[in-house]
């Protein structure tokens, strides 16, 4: 029985939820949040919904206690608002913070042992934080991390070149925020490398792009939901079918001491493997500028 938590029913949650009803992932999904009503209502259409369904879903509700044998759960709790305002993700690190002190307090008392995959923001700073509470092992927590980033540079890169998104290859890295960058010395696409076929300029808007479109998004709809529930499903898939999914995430990386958007194997245990990257001096230099950031946010929290 594939069973999966998600805590969190906002747009994001939501969104992850329907898919992996619709898409016959799972056979059992366990729908949690503080709003009685939201998680009422998505309940109560996802078994609307049943009766069309390709596949029979049990759907259940505000069960806590049934976390203990989910295979895994996800967090999607929050409101972006402030980091829409903000154009910080750490615009909605306290509340998020709160958030995650008190879920990871119930999923650890609930007796979960399967893989937690966050999505909360600022999402590197709160993947930790649900780490050290659940107490769960670290290669059990990982977050989406940069995996969404890398997907709109894929796309940017894509059009430009008249090709398939699928067919570039490479990383955006670092927080999953304003210190994010693109990698290009990983950047490929059809075996080329990506920096041969744009200058420094244009490499430099792509970057910034990718970045900008993510608020497009969140002010045009007051949030974002398909893309980074399209990455959460994706991992979720990795993880049934131990896929062994090369891909970047919000892992723990133990030489900067945070978790940071880097590139993982995400397998049936999680992280199975870390993948360590060849980067430039100058790209080492901003990794450990965004781990510095992370890491300067979580410890004024502590301060707090």
């Amino acid at each position: 029985m594939r069973t999966v938590g998600i805590i969190g029913m906002g747009h994001v949650g939501a969104t992850v939820a329907y898919t992996l009803f619709t898409h016959g992932m799972v056979d059992d999904l366990i729908l949690i949040d503080k709003n009685e009503d939201k998680v009422n209502a998505e309940y109560n259409d996802l078994h609307d919904t049943l009766v069309r369904n390709d596949t029979y879903v049990n759907v259940r509700k505000q069960d806590w206690d049934g976390l203990e044998d989910a295979d895994i759960i996800i967090t999607a709790f929050g409101d972006i608002a402030a980091s829409v305002k903000t154009g910080d993700r750490f615009g909605e690190f306290e509340l998020n913070a709160k958030n995650a002190r008190e879920v990871g307090a119930d999923i650890k008392e609930s007796g979960f042992h399967g893989v937690l995959i966050n999505i909360s923001n600022p999402c590197d700073a709160i993947t930790q934080i649900l780490q050290e509470t659940t107490g769960l092992k670290k290669n059990r927590v990982f977050g989406t991390g940069t995996f969404l980033d890398t997907a709109r540079v894929q796309r940017i890169i894509g059009e430009k070149l008249g090709q398939d998104p699928r067919n570039v290859e490479g990383f955006v890295l670092g927080e999953h925020g304003s210190s994010q960058f693109t990698a290009w010395s990983t950047i490929r696409v059809n075996n080329k490398i990506a920096f041969q076929l744009f200058g420094e300029e244009e490499q430099e808007k792509i970057s910034k792009q990718s970045n900008k479109n993510s608020f497009i998004v969140a002010n045009g709809k007051g949030y974002t939901s398909y893309a980074i529930a399209t990455c959460a499903v994706r991992l979720v898939q990795a993880v049934f079918s131990d896929a062994r999914l090369y891909c970047p995430v919000s892992v723990y990386n133990p030489e900067y001491k945070t978790y940071i958007g880097y590139p993982a194997i995400i397998g049936r245990d999680g992280i199975e493997e870390e993948i360590e990257l060849k980067l430039t001096s100058e790209e080492k230099e901003k990794l450990e500028a965004a781990a510095d950031k992370i890491k300067e946010h979580l410890d004024q929290l502590k301060k707090k």
